[in-house]
């Protein structure tokens, strides 16, 4: 019992100091434990740039913990788009943590990544964007550094866009392949002393995030600053707003704000 006590002790607080490492629009380099399974459900609402009104996604996602190095994540695209919340398509992520240095109160880790995605909508803006608009695939790295309450990540992709079956080819005049890149801030603010695994930690958040078209000179740069709340040590609540910087690629609805329920189940296999 005494072994039991400690090991759920020692648990409990690694979920509580990687807390603030929980980003909201990338995923840190860091995997869920071992056997653990959770489920989010993303909402967005963004406000269109050409015409009246917002566009709304709801993705729904799961995600599962196979072993310290890997895990995997599957989720679906529903959309307001045409007039009614109709299924678009899905995704498939999988991450491999290759590199893990732990210290008292700090770590530095990396993970190589990759992303499937599958679209039935049309394709209309120049943005190249796997969750929720265009098929095609993602292959990248990312890297995440901890240091006591506060968490720094960063990470790089290459994006290579196809057509979004069955009925819209990619356009003829666009590039269909970008680079991403990424970097995110996150501070734990509360609790100010660690008591039990009751307490909610309310964590800060800002991240940029960036693409370049290739073989065409059209970038972007957005900001995303968010709260997030973190209940029991299982529930995570994140509220963010996306707004973008400047660009010079066409983008539909680029401004809004995300909301994200998550919940964990510990130890499901």
């Amino acid at each position: 019992m005494r072994l039991y006590l400690v090991t759920l002790i020692v648990f409990l607080i690694s979920q509580f100091t990687s807390a603030q490492e929980l980003f909201v629009f990338t995923e840190p380099a860091s995997n869920m434990p071992k056997g653990n399974l959770g489920i989010r459900a993303m909402n967005s609402l963004m406000k269109e740039k050409v015409q009246d009104g917002f566009n709304y996604h709801l993705m729904p996602e799961l995600m599962y913990g196979i072993s310290d190095k890997w895990m995997v994540h599957a989720s679906t695209f529903l959309s307001n788009r045409n007039s009614s919340l109709v299924s678009e398509g899905g995704s498939f992520y999988v991450k491999y943590k290759f590199l893990n240095r732990d210290e008292v109160q700090r770590h530095f880790r990396m993970a190589l990544f990759s992303r499937y995605s599958f679209n039935n909508a049309d394709i209309h803006q120049d943005e190249l964007n796997l969750i929720g608009h265009n098929s095609g695939f993602e292959l990248g790295i990312n890297a995440t550094q901890l240091l006591h309450k506060l968490a720094i990540g960063g990470g790089f992709s290459y994006i290579q866009a196809t057509d979004n079956r069955p009925n819209y080819e990619f356009p003829a005049n666009q590039s269909n392949q970008a680079a991403y890149y990424t970097l995110s801030f996150g501070r734990l603010v509360l609790p100010k002393k660690y008591k039990d695994y009751k307490q909610t930690n309310l964590n800060v958040m800002c991240e940029f995030l960036g693409q370049s078209i290739i073989e065409e000179n059209k970038n972007y740069l957005d900001i995303a600053p968010s709260v997030q709340f973190i209940f029991l040590s299982k529930m995570r609540l994140d509220i963010a707003y996306r707004q973008e910087l400047f660009s010079s690629m066409q983008r539909t609805a680029p401004n809004g704000f995300v909301v994200r329920f998550e919940y964990n189940f510990f130890n499901v296999y």
